[in-house]
């Protein structure tokens, strides 16, 4: 209990204030205190810092006196040449000993201890960063994947929207049944990012619960950008770094806690002198019969002259130790640098490419439209619908991200600097502890090999990109010219070649079916060919062959064909006058067929037909 009394002392203070109006929304400053307040780890390293500070009073005690009272009682029995006999003993002493020099053992052993213990404290500082930023993390994903959930299911809805449309035109006669599988195809697409989107919004808020201790709320508040307090440049971000970074700090601390443990050591080649008073009383003592009464004085003073070398080893031992701990403090200022520097890119980097990704979702949001409007009047085919549909989705999921991710650079860049719980209005620091923390300089121990300064940053020459653009548009303009002629008469020729292809495949259609040749005849539709008006491929089959084979012959004459070339030069259209005569049966109609490049063969995908008469 007291020690959540403690950290809601650290952590409250500032927004005690601002206690009445609070709002029913959950905000980040409510996440981040109630993150710290239950963290595990937070109050073990608060546990830690207790239990440093006990060790420290306990070190310092070697500075006062000490008193010790021995009393004893027994019985005792002595024989010498002269006499024998047996009697009753009792003494009592009281000692005072106070150290007056030890070789300065304690005062290291108590500034070893002080700077142990700050290395607690500003553990316990790092922890408290740590877990804020982890929290912050997790409240920014659950407001992440909420966004991208309502955008995945605006997404379904109008795939959804396109699916029943294309469906109702199929069933009308007047759609193309590949049509409708690419549809129900994107459709299972939207369908599955759904499910994908919902499965990222439980993990996270999984998450948010094992950080913070409860689920995230309905309502979570959209905090402003935690852009305030980001230094200018990297330098002084860097520079910031080094002189408030907790773990930065706990590691200088650990050097200073490594020198006065050496320095310690030296008192093993010092004198020790302690002054003692001493005060006995007793009864037949020392076999004199009566009372006894002795009252000690005295200077001690103690020197080992040697010890077998082991002084000489625990200094070389300290030395070593002192060393790795600035090697330890060397490596946490590189990572810190490293770390902090690519939290800082972030943001600029990031800024700057919202802008470009909000460009980028409004122009395909202006050519979804116009793709939408076209396609209901013929001008473009689904295809193009739905790949527009697909990339605006795309750039809105990416600027979202783009978004929370900036957000979550902010944080990451406060907590490299280590002001991150006073941006989110919280103090890290007890009010006894403002004064020793703002004194605090790494000063002489600060990192040997760690300039503040990020590496070279990688400017892209837009000038000259542009200018590289508008000579390689000069060259292909060029080259445009001087091919034109010959890739026009190349294109004529490509397109005559392809109209005579379909000829072909159209005259071997008819044939086959003048000659009966059911084979033949059922080779030249795609598998992907589905009948007009409904009939299933099946019955559409069934009929076919019954046609065929019915005796007699067939004559069969086509006229006024028409052959149009799609862009995409894969797909075509055929349409003719057809007049069918046979023994039973004769007819006369307005023919369509549409064919498609598959396989190198030319294949009928759709067929029509409307009567002349």
């Amino acid at each position: 209990m007291y020690v959540r009394r403690w950290l809601l002392g650290l952590l409250l203070v500032p927004v005690l204030a601002s206690a009445q109006s609070q709002s029913p929304l959950q905000t980040l400053k409510d996440v981040a205190q109630k993150a710290v307040l239950g963290n595990p780890e937070v109050l073990q390293r608060w546990h830690a810092y207790q239990a440093a500070d006990g060790e420290r009073d306990a070190a310092f005690g070697g500075y006062l006196p000490k008193l010790d009272l021995t009393a004893g009682l027994g019985s005792e029995s002595r024989e010498s040449p002269t006499t024998k006999s047996n009697y009753t003993l009792n003494s009592q002493a009281l000692t005072l000993t106070q150290m007056l020099y030890d070789g300065f053992a304690t005062r290291n052993e108590v500034m070893r201890l002080d700077h142990a213990r700050r290395v607690r404290m500003f553990e316990l500082y790092d922890a408290s960063e740590a877990v804020a930023l982890e929290a912050a993390r997790a409240y920014f994903d659950v407001l992440r994947y909420r966004k991208l959930v309502v955008l995945a299911e605006e997404n379904y809805v109008r795939h959804r929207s396109v699916f029943e449309q294309i469906q109702h035109k199929v069933k009308a006669g007047v759609g193309r049944g590949v049509d409708l599988e690419q549809a129900a195809g994107r459709l299972a697409l939207a369908e599955s990012n759904l499910l994908t989107e919902t499965s990222n919004l439980h993990d996270v808020s999984a998450r948010f619960q094992r950080l913070v201790g409860e689920g995230p709320a309905k309502e979570l508040e959209e905090p402003l950008p935690l852009s305030k307090g980001v230094p200018a440049d990297m330098a002084a971000a860097q520079r910031q770094a080094q002189q408030r970074n907790p773990t930065l700090q706990a590691a200088v601390e650990n050097v200073r806690a490594a020198g006065a443990a050496a320095d310690a050591r030296k008192a093993a080649y010092q004198p020790r002198l302690d002054l003692r008073l001493r005060s006995d009383r007793g009864d037949n003592l020392s076999g004199i019969a009566g009372r006894t009464a002795v009252d000690t004085a005295e200077v001690v003073l103690s020197w080992n002259l040697f010890n077998g070398f082991s002084d000489v080893a625990r200094s070389r031992q300290h030395a070593e130790q002192a060393n790795v701990a600035k090697d330890i403090r060397d490596k946490a200022c590189r990572d810190i640098r490293q770390t902090l520097s690519i939290a800082y890119n972030d943001t600029r980097k990031l800024n700057e490419q919202l802008n470009y990704l909000d460009q980028h979702q409004l122009s395909i949001e202006k050519a979804r439209d116009a793709y939408r409007k076209q396609f209901d009047i013929g001008q473009r085919t689904l295809l193009d619908l739905l790949d527009t549909e697909n990339e605006l989705f795309q750039a809105r999921r990416a600027y979202i991200n783009a978004d929370l991710d900036l957000a979550i650079a902010f944080g990451r860049t406060h907590a490299g600097i280590g002001n991150l719980l006073e941006v989110l209005g919280l103090s890290r620091v007890a009010k006894e502890q403002l004064a020793e923390l703002a004194a605090w300089t790494p000063g002489a121990e600060a990192a040997e090999q760690c300039p503040p300064e990020g590496p070279q940053l990688y400017v892209a020459n837009k000038t000259a990109l542009d200018a590289r653009a508008q000579e390689m548009l000069r060259e292909s303009v060029a080259a445009a010219a001087v091919a034109a002629k010959p890739a026009a008469d190349a294109g004529q020729s490509a397109a005559a070649r392809t109209q005579k292809e379909i000829a072909a495949a159209l005259k071997g259609w008819m044939t086959a079916w003048a000659g009966r040749d059911i084979e033949a005849y059922l080779a030249a539709y795609a598998e992907s060919f589905v009948p007009a008006d409904g009939v299933t491929r099946a019955t559409w089959l069934a009929k076919r062959k019954a046609v065929l084979g019915r005796s007699g012959d067939i004559a069969l004459d086509v006229a006024d064909v028409e052959i149009v070339l799609q862009e995409s030069a894969q797909r075509a259209t055929t349409r003719f006058s057809q007049r069918y005569r046979s023994a039973s049966y004769s007819d006369a109609v307005s023919k369509t067929l549409e064919w498609q490049r598959i396989d190198g063969r030319w294949l009928i995908v759709a067929e029509t037909a409307a009567s002349l008469h």
